[in-house]
């Protein structure tokens, strides 16, 4: 991980003061059918950074996509409105909307902060249009991207306007992403142990295959693990798998094997005749699964073997529950993993959709290292790419 501007040092040294602050943050937040926010947390997680522009004496200015409008084509369902007055009660002060602002023409004075409006409704923003571009880093002095949910995404706002601005910075979200990232997999504290699960071996390929390279354990788990256990030699009756890709499933396992690590295939599962809440749960050893069985947890010897390697874990990558946990019959191979992340000195990092509610589920936020906040940017860095933010920001701070 190379290094990076913090907006935070920035701030510490006056160097923002009088300033033209623009914030690209992610406040792109689930509304209802009238429009109104039904969950936050993106807004709040935004206010320190705004919150840190404003203490320091800047001009801020902040901006985000919402939903998935059409460029150059304004209707109030895309309009970040709402998003102003919740912004506004958080902070304890009016927070003016601001629409078309591509061309400046607005003025906005030290200490003050405005929302620029939804930012992908801006011609170009997507393709990173070079004249945006341009238009873009004309308005501030300072550049803060605080967006890790779309620091995998070369678009306007997150990286035309990096290049351009006079000076490129990471502001406290992502920079406590960036930094996460590098202690999970630049400087991992051994053994290095990753979860990666999933109902589909195809979408997570290139992160298995990138991971093999560097892990001293993958546990794989879900609609993965049952490919793995096809290519171990084993059956898996109906269950959720891809027999095509066992040939691939079979190559990471010999990748790790060649290296002295291991992918642990599960060694009992538990089962059921159909996929269904109330379905009966039954546990089998993994030699033993019928014809019509579905896999749909690991089983109680396999949770506790995996527990215990994660107890022993210097770092942990979580992508994933490792069963159907929201069915309370086949949660215990979650359950387990999770409580063992909790219990472990191991740095962890954990992200992803299902891993969030999972995490949220067993009430482990505060025992896991860092929870990241971005689906695809996470699963973009697990795959070894380097990410366009980071990458312009470290090459803004050469």
């Amino acid at each position: 991980m190379s290094a990076f501007i913090r907006f935070s040092d920035l701030c510490a040294n006056g160097q923002a003061k009088g300033r033209r602050v623009f914030i690209r943050a992610d406040l792109n937040v689930p509304q209802d059918d009238d429009g109104r926010i039904t969950e936050d947390t993106r807004i709040r997680a935004s206010v320190p950074a705004i919150r840190m522009a404003l203490d320091a004496g800047a001009a801020v200015m902040v901006t985000s996509h919402l939903g998935r409008p059409t460029e150059g084509q304004f209707k109030p369902e895309d309009s970040l409105a709402p998003v102003a007055q919740r912004l506004g009660e958080l902070l304890g002060r009016e927070v003016r909307l601001v629409s078309n602002w591509v061309d400046g023409g607005f003025a906005v004075a030290p200490g003050e902060v405005v929302l620029l409006e939804n930012c992908r409704l801006n011609v170009g923003e997507k393709k990173n249009n070079p004249e945006l571009a341009k238009k873009l880093g004309a308005l501030c002095d300072i550049f803060v991207h605080d967006a890790f949910g779309t620091a995998h995404r070369a678009e306007g706002t997150t990286y035309g306007i990096a290049e351009t601005a006079p000076i490129a910075s990471a502001g406290p979200l992502l920079a406590a992403e960036m930094d996460a990232i590098a202690k999970a997999l630049a400087q991992p504290k051994r053994p290095l142990v990753a979860i990666v699960a999933g109902s589909k071996v195809s979408t997570k390929l290139t992160i298995l295959q990138s991971l093999a390279k560097n892990v001293d354990q993958l546990i794989v788990g879900g609609g993965i693990a049952n490919t793995f256990m096809l290519a171990a030699g084993l059956k898996i009756g109906k269950s959720l798998a891809e027999p095509d890709l066992v040939g691939e499933a079979r190559a990471v396992i010999e990748a790790m094997k060649a290296r002295g690590a291991e992918v642990p295939i599960p060694t009992d599962v538990v089962t059921a005749k159909t996929f269904a809440a109330d379905a009966p749960a039954t546990v089998k050893k993994a030699t033993e699964v019928a014809d019509d069985d579905l896999i749909l947890d690991i089983g109680p010897e396999t949770a506790a073997k995996l527990a215990d390697q994660l107890k022993r874990a210097g770092t942990i990558v979580w992508n994933g529950p490792v069963g159907v946990f929201e069915f309370a019959a086949f949660e215990g191979g979650t359950k387990a993993i999770a409580q063992a992340i909790a219990e472990s000195s191991a740095f962890s990092i954990a992200g992803g959709g299902d891993t969030l509610a999972a995490i949220a589920k067993y009430g482990i936020e505060k025992d896991v290292g860092y929870i990241s906040t971005g689906g695809g940017a996470f699963l973009e860095v697990l795959e070894g790419k380097t990410l366009p933010a980071f990458e312009v920001l470290a090459r803004r701070a050469a």
